[in-house]
């Protein structure tokens, strides 16, 4: 029976891509800077390189909050000094916090998941920003904790932030836990790593040679938790 239930936050509950297009819009203007298509574009392929980069311990998580858009304004042609670029970062850091747009029917999947067992929220995103959008899109009374990485010290896929989270979950057995995120080199590769059931949610289906579980929507992840329950 899966009973205990390790959530990832950013594009399993969270629409990160539209929170993340709107802010970054709204940051570029505030300063002047050329904030369209293109420039999203290029940022969303910068940004996610750079956290890729995170992951496989590459760079610094303050440093990457200031050279993404060092890297953007490098490829736009925009003439930008180090300490603009920070200007510009430490607004879009702080504006994140005011902008959440949840996934349609991730509040009830949430009420549901905490009415089978415990939930946890499992992120590499920064706290600050966390623990407000799970405020704002009102996932709080249903969560028994969030795991977040630069508050424990490691960033998935380490294996060290799994066992810090079995570590701080009371009663915890690997037979009873799954892990569910949309990421294959941060939440799968790190359920893997601890020796646990992870799915891969991808509302557009599973990449080309993808061997694992993985589920289009909420419903399906509740059809398999039904079925391991039988």
């Amino acid at each position: 029976m899966k009973d205990i239930f390790l959530l990832d936050l950013d594009e399993t509950l969270l629409d990160f891509s539209k929170t993340e297009r709107e802010n970054l819009i709204c940051s570029l203007q505030q300063f002047s800077f050329p904030a369209d298509d293109r420039a999203v574009a290029l940022f969303h392929k910068i940004n996610d390189g750079l956290w890729k980069a995170l992951e496989r311990g590459e760079i610094e998580r303050e440093r990457l909050k200031t050279v993404r858009f060092e890297m953007l304004f490098r490829e736009l042609g925009v003439p930008c000094t180090e300490e603009r670029a920070r200007e510009v970062s430490a607004f879009y850091f702080q504006n994140f916090q005011n902008i959440c747009h949840p996934f349609e029917g991730s509040l009830a999947f949430l009420k549901t998941l905490a009415e089978r067992g415990r939930v946890y929220i499992v992120t590499n995103g920064a706290a600050e920003i966390q623990y407000r959008h799970v405020a704002d899109a009102g996932f709080a009374p249903y969560l028994s904790g969030m795991f977040i990485s630069n508050e424990i010290g490691f960033d998935k896929p380490d294996v060290r932030f799994a066992r810090y989270a079995e570590a701080h979950i009371e009663g915890y057995e690997r037979n009873r836990a799954v892990w569910l995120g949309d990421s294959l080199t941060s939440d799968i590769a790190c359920a893997r790593a601890a020796g646990i059931d992870g799915v891969l949610f991808a509302p557009h289906g599973a990449p080309e040679g993808y061997d694992g579980v993985s589920v289009r929507n909420y419903r399906e992840f509740l059809e398999l938790i039904e079925e391991s329950a039988s």
